[in-house]
C-alpha cells in the first residue's frame, strides 16, 4: 500500500491489540489479491457508553486502488449475533471486500458472464387436439414442443405465427422445447 494502513476505534471502543493484529492480517490478504491498493482505511465501530453482552459491532472499510476506483463497505449489521463479536463482523467486512474487488476487476476486464437470450422462433404448426405443436426457430429449424411446455396454461391462446421464446433440449426424436414464453 502507498498510504498505511489506517485503523480507528470508533464509539467508544478502546484499540484492542489482538483487533489490530486481525486487520493487519486481512489487509495483507487484501493486497495479496490486488497488489495496486492505494490505501486502506478501517473503522471500527460500538455503541457509546459502556459494553454490554449482545452489543453489535460495525465495521466500515475504504479501499482504493487506481483501477477499481475506491470501494466501501459497511457492514453495520441487523440484530446478527454474530456481530456482538467485533473479529466476526471484521471478518465479514473484508470477505466482501475482497468479492467487491474482484467483481470490479472482472468488469474492468470485460469477464463479465453474458447470458444469451433464449432462442426465439414462432409457431408454426399447432395440432391442439393432440396438445402439441412445432416451433420455427430463428435459424429456421422445426423444434416439437409439449401443452405442459407451455407457461401460464398458454397452449389453448397459441395459434399459428405467435412470437414464441423457448428453452431448447435434445427429445427421444430431436430437438424438443422445454419451457415456451409467449411474446
Amino acid at each position: 500500500m502507498q498510504i498505511p494502513l489506517q485503523i480507528t476505534f470508533e464509539g467508544g471502543l478502546t484499540a484492542s491489540e489482538a483487533l489490530q493484529r486481525r486487520i493487519e492480517h486481512e489487509a495483507a490478504k487484501l493486497e495479496r489479491l490486488s497488489d495496486r491498493i492505494t490505501s486502506c482505511r478501517v473503522a471500527v465501530i460500538g455503541r457509546p457508553g459502556k459494553r454490554r453482552h449482545g452489543d453489535l459491532y460495525a465495521v466500515r472499510l475504504q479501499i482504493t486502488t487506481p483501477s477499481e476506483g475506491e470501494v466501501v463497505v459497511d457492514r453495520n449489521p441487523p440484530a446478527d449475533h454474530a456481530h456482538e463479536d467485533a473479529f466476526v463482523t471484521v471478518r465479514d467486512a473484508f470477505a466482501a471486500a475482497r468479492r467487491r474487488l474482484l467483481d470490479r476487476r472482472r468488469r474492468v476486464q470485460g469477464k463479465v458472464k453474458v447470458h444469451e437470450p433464449p432462442p426465439q422462433g414462432r409457431v408454426v404448426r399447432l395440432f391442439r387436439d393432440e396438445g402439441y405443436g412445432f416451433i420455427e426457430s430463428s435459424d429456421g429449424r422445426e423444434v416439437y414442443f409439449h401443452r405442459n411446455a407451455v407457461l401460464n396454461g398458454g397452449f389453448d391462446r397459441l395459434e399459428p405465427g405467435v412470437e414464441v421464446r423457448f428453452a431448447e433440449a435434445e427429445g427421444e426424436k430431436g430437438p424438443q422445447a422445454s419451457t415456451v414464453h409467449i411474446h
